[in-house]
């Protein structure tokens, strides 16, 4: 028998109208939908019209479900998988999937969408042809090494923040001797109230104590490569 298929789709992070045609129609024409939350991807769902199943896969289910996942892909399913904003296996689940299917020789075909950190970076005007993905910094323990990590890299560096963390991370980068360092922080993409605000990382600490920190938070840090500044890659 020969094996199915899994679409990994990438959603919307914010503004529905950044779904693509070939996502709805593929959402449309797999057998089932995994989503990180199905009352989320509901919205997205009935927005578009789209009837196919949505079950729950997330962090806390994803590992108990693999092996049944597996099976339906070897039966001949054709599956996808979703989060619940942006792109499946970029600080959301998807790559345990991803990396069984491809272990057992199964399909797997991006469907390829919005990603958060995408218009934070090009919003930042720091220099592109390098940059360094970060994802969510650890809760606590290795924090500080990550941040320390995350100063010296010569290349520019982008990660996500929660609201509760984002002034706490802005002065450990400060007390580390990076007060003057350049940074970039967006918030609420694509959406009707979408902010990015620029500025030293001492003006940042100025603004986010006035403005108290809501959503979640695209943070890019200027690298130590000055050459960052013009923007040439030299």
């Amino acid at each position: 028998m020969s094996s199915g298929k899994l679409y990994l789709v990438a959603t919307p992070v914010g503004n529905l109208s950044d779904m693509t045609f070939r996502a709805v129609e593929t959402l449309k024409a797999v057998d089932a939908v995994f989503a990180e939350d199905t009352r989320n991807s509901k919205v997205l769902f009935n927005h578009y019209g789209i009837q196919t199943p949505l079950e729950s896969l997330h962090q806390h289910n994803e590992h108990q479900r693999l092996a049944g996942i597996l099976d339906r892909l070897k039966k001949g399913a054709v599956l996808a998988q979703i989060s619940d904003a942006g792109t499946p296996g970029i600080s959301d689940p998807g790559f345990l999937l991803a990396r069984a299917c491809v272990e057992n020789d199964i399909p797997v075909e991006v469907i390829p969408g919005a990603t958060a950190f995408i218009p934070a970076l090009l919003k930042s005007g720091f220099a592109l042809h390098r940059f360094v993905f970060e994802g969510f910094l650890p809760q606590k323990k290795g924090r500080q090494t990550k941040l320390m990590q995350m100063l010296q890299q010569p290349c520019t560096v982008v990660f996500y923040e929660s609201p509760h963390k984002l002034l706490k991370t802005l002065q450990a980068l400060k007390e580390l001797g990076a007060g003057d360092r350049k940074i970039s922080i967006s918030r609420e993409l694509t959406k009707k109230f979408e902010e990015t605000v620029n500025g030293s990382v001492e003006m940042m600490i100025s603004h986010f104590t006035q403005h108290a920190p809501k959503g979640e938070f695209v943070v890019v840090l200027q690298g130590t490569d000055y050459a960052n500044d013009n923007g040439h890659d030299d």
